[in-house]
């Protein structure tokens, strides 16, 4: 069986860091990833930026708001990897998703570490 498993950092724990603690963390974390993969739990990963911009439906309109952070409750229903020329493009995809008529939809852009 499969698990997605999402990673949130604390960035005010993370700016309280070192230069060098954070340095030993990124290693850790490398040889972490490097050890999963060989041993086969490792099947894809990707890194998230801090940023993000969200699309949801407000009055029929479509609102897009900049930042990682939705004011809801609403629990993660669904994550989809998809191609986009850019972020406008990849708005106007959210936009057009059944999903956020009930919702929002965060984008962020990823950054691939597996290869």
């Amino acid at each position: 069986m499969n698990y997605l498993l999402l990673a949130h950092g604390d960035e005010k724990r993370w700016d309280a860091m070192s230069s060098p603690a954070r340095a030993l963390f990124e290693q850790a974390c490398l040889a972490n990833n490097e050890a999963m993969r060989e041993s086969g739990r490792l099947l894809a990963m990707a890194c998230l930026p801090r940023s993000a911009t969200t699309v949801q439906i407000c009055k029929g309109q479509v609102a897009v708001n900049e930042g990682p952070f939705v004011a809801t409750n609403a629990p993660i229903v669904g994550i989809f990897l998809i191609d986009a020329r850019d972020l406008n493009e990849a708005i106007g995809v959210a936009a057009q998703m059944p999903q956020v008529q009930s919702g929002s939809i965060e984008i962020r852009s990823m950054e691939n570490f597996a290869d």
